[in-house]
């Protein structure tokens, strides 16, 4: 599928425990943007986001407020291949 980006994101802040990764899952399906949100042992989110470039874009800027009870510090967002995720998501998904 030519045309479609991939980003690796990590979320700082106050982001678990607040429906960061549910939240994060229903405005990817909503964009149409495929991967997964899940909690990292620090206390970071990571997301990994593939798509069309404006929906991947406009995810990753949305990652700045999350949902209402989030306190996002920083995100740092890495471009990754599309190839390096192996079979392309289908899905979003929680892990």
């Amino acid at each position: 599928m030519s045309g479609r980006i991939a980003r690796l994101c990590h979320v700082s802040g106050r982001v678990q425990g607040v429906y960061f990764r549910a939240s994060t899952r229903a405005r990817a399906r909503e964009l149409g943007v495929t991967g997964y949100a899940k909690n990292l042992p620090d206390g970071r989110v990571e997301v990994v986001a593939c798509g069309e470039p404006q929906a991947v874009g406009q995810l990753c800027e949305w990652l700045w407020s999350g949902p209402p009870s989030a306190q996002v510090a920083a995100v740092d967002v890495v471009e990754i291949t599309v190839e390096t995720l192996g079979p392309l998501p289908g899905d979003f998904h929680t892990a």
